[in-house]
Order: structure tokens, then sequence, then C-alpha cells
């Protein structure tokens, strides 16, 4: 366990809350199996420290302090189409990235077509997609909108720049990913020796399908 973070709550409904967050390394594993046996074990604990009861002792899937990120660079040269020179296409593409930036409606979509391509790699490892798709949605909300999970830019020689960070909690060690024959060949085929690796192909994928 790297560290305990103690958080006060009051609601008018509740009363007072505490809440308490777990921070813990689980190296090459997802790890909710590991932090849920943790917290289980320190409840009791809290207990008698605080004379409250434990309600909830539960991973989180918005695992903030877990991310992975990608970046690209794109030529505006390998861009350009038959009707479209090449830095018309960086333009509309930084266009459409700041309209998802800005509006949630477009965010929506923008983000699914990011995870379109993220679950793939997740299922085909045996991870779980459902928590992966609840911390990156959570994750691109936390300014109290709805966001983009990618940027796009414009550099200065005129290349189109893309970037995505996203919560990534991801193993290639118990669970599925150990006993499914499908995972173990998913992995072996990319080359995988960790978890940190798996998650820097994932974003990689996600930014690319954007």
């Amino acid at each position: 366990a790297r560290d305990i973070e103690v958080r006060p709550f009051t609601s008018t409904a509740l009363g007072s809350m505490l809440v308490v967050h777990l921070l813990y390394d689980v190296r090459d594993a997802m790890g909710a199996n590991a932090v849920n046996t943790a917290v289980e074990r320190l409840a009791p604990m809290i207990e008698d420290i605080t004379g409250g009861g434990a309600k909830l002792r539960i991973l989180s899937n918005l695992t903030d302090q877990r991310k992975a990120r990608a970046d690209a660079v794109i030529p505006a040269a390998s861009l350009e189409t038959e009707t479209l020179s090449g830095a018309d296409a960086v333009r509309a593409i930084v266009e459409a990235g700041v309209f998802a930036e800005v509006d949630p409606y477009r965010a929506a979509t923008h983000n699914k077509g990011i995870m379109n391509g993220i679950d793939a790699v997740v299922i085909a490892t045996g991870n779980d997609w459902r928590a992966v798709e609840a911390g990156a949605h959570a994750y691109a909300s936390r300014d109290g909108q709805y966001r983009s999970l990618t940027r796009w830019w414009q550099d200065e020689q005129g290349n189109l720049r893309g970037s995505i960070e996203l919560p990534m909690a991801l193993g290639i060690v118990g669970g599925a990913t150990r006993v499914h024959p499908a995972a173990q060949v998913a992995l072996k085929i990319m080359g995988i020796t960790s978890a940190r690796q798996l998650s820097e192909i994932v974003v990689a994928v996600g930014l690319a399908q954007n």
C-alpha cells in the first residue's frame, strides 16, 4: 500500500461521513481483488479508530493515480487527398477536436470512437473493459463538464499532433488474463511483458482510432 487518504464529508441527508482512500500499487495485476481484500481487512480498524461503521469497502474504477498517455505526430503531407490539401486536413481535424473539447454532445461520440479501439484490446487481453470505460468517462468529466479524452493541434512545422491521457487499470497476471488461452495469445502476439506496456499500447490504439 502506498498511501491512505482521509476525506471528511458532510451531507444534510446523511450527516457526517468519512471517506478513506487506500492507494495501492498492484504492479502487473489489474488489482480489483487485491484492493477489495485490503479494504475488507482495514474496515474493522477504521471502525475502531472512528467509532463509526464501515459501509462500503470496494475499489474505485476512477484510477486517476494510474494513467497512461500516448502522443502522435502526423505529417500534413500524409493527410493530403485528391480534394483536400494536407494543411486543410490538419485544420479540419484540429477544429473537430476543439468541438469535442467544448461541447459535451460532440465529446460523447468523439470519446465513444476512442473507446472502440481501447475496448477491443482490453477485451482481447482478458481485462475488464467495463471498468476501463467507467474510469475513462469519469475522467472526461473531472472538471465538471464532459470533455474529449484527446487533444489535437498543429505544430510550428504544420504537422498534426495529438495526445491522449486517461486512467488505465489493466493487468497481465491474475483473473481471466491468467486462465484464458486467447488472452495469453493476444499478449504474446503483442510481446507484452508488463501491465504498463499494455496500458501504453491500449491508449495508443485509442488515439489512432480517434
